[in-house]
């Protein structure tokens, strides 16, 4: 089954590199507009559930596809390429094993804990 789901992260992740390739913006915007999503992790400053509500609505797939979609409908390249970068983050990160935070700690994830378990020494043990 997590080879089945890591199938689909991964053909997500192409699907984004695909509409990417359509859009007018050169090579590098992609790889350069990469992390951004990962500010949403500023939340965590007001603690950990004001941080995992702005970090899952910035890596949530309905809000990439949402905010693709408005670009696509208005015709506005800006706001797809955005819906594709927050669509090819996420996809990235699940790759990775990092899911949707739950509100007791960054390391709670929909995907498991992240991080340091039980005498774990890397996220493939965890």
């Amino acid at each position: 089954m997590k080879s089945l789901l890591k199938l689909e992260e991964f053909a997500e992740l192409l699907l984004a590199t695909l509409v990417f390739a359509h859009l007018p913006f050169a090579w590098w915007v992609l790889p350069a507009t990469f992390l951004l999503p990962d500010l949403s992790m500023l939340g965590y400053l007001a603690g950990p559930r004001a941080g995992a509500i702005s970090y899952n609505f910035a890596h949530h797939k309905a809000t990439a596809l949402a905010v693709g979609a408005a670009g696509w409908a208005l015709g506005q390249p800006g706001l797809l390429l955005a819906g594709m970068v927050l669509l090819f983050h996420s996809a990235f990160d699940r790759l990775l094993g990092y899911g949707l935070k739950y509100g007791t700690g960054f390391g709670d994830t929909h995907l498991g804990r992240v991080g340091k378990v039980a005498g774990a020494t890397s996220l493939t043990e965890a």
